[in-house]
């Protein structure tokens, strides 16, 4: 398997933050670092939510995304998360890699430069063509959504 090369560039107030990187061999995920003041914490209340700069932007090659997730040690002990979990980053995206966190805990967290408050995966992705019609093929399933495959006991 091909990996694709992402071409980063920092701004002025991520320089000298940490690199996205896979922190073990098998890692699916690179970390990002907040790109906050050293000055200017963010303090996130139960509740609130707040868009973190991670201080660069990047190019993903065509037919690739990249997708923004919750790094689980901060879910588990503090009860924060990416609201919009997954972010996705399209390849044609030139702007700066921004995080939306929400501090679902019970306690005010402190979001400081440096500290890693997601994951990035970067993924392929296939852009399928739509073709109208004016009925469906018949399935199994049919329509059934929310809990209909399971058994009942969710």
């Amino acid at each position: 398997m091909s990996t694709p090369g992402i071409e980063i560039c920092w701004l002025p107030h991520g320089k000298g933050l940490e690199t996205p990187a896979y922190q073990s061999e098998l890692a699916a995920g690179a970390d990002l670092a907040a790109a906050v003041g050293a000055d200017a914490s963010l303090m996130l209340k139960p509740g609130e939510r707040v868009l973190v700069p991670c201080g660069f932007a990047m190019a993903l090659p065509a037919g690739f995304e990249a997708q923004i997730r919750p790094r689980s040690g901060l879910a588990l002990k503090n009860g924060i998360t990416v609201l919009n979990a997954p972010g996705t980053i399209d390849a044609d995206y030139r702007g700066e890699v921004r995080v939306v966190l929400i501090n679902l805990g019970k306690q005010p967290f402190i979001v400081t430069r440096g500290m890693r408050v997601a994951q990035m995966v970067v993924a392929p992705v296939v852009q399928a063509g739509f073709v109208e019609r004016a009925a469906l093929k018949i399935s199994t399933r049919g329509a059934g959504g929310f809990g209909s495959t399971g058994s009942g006991a969710e």
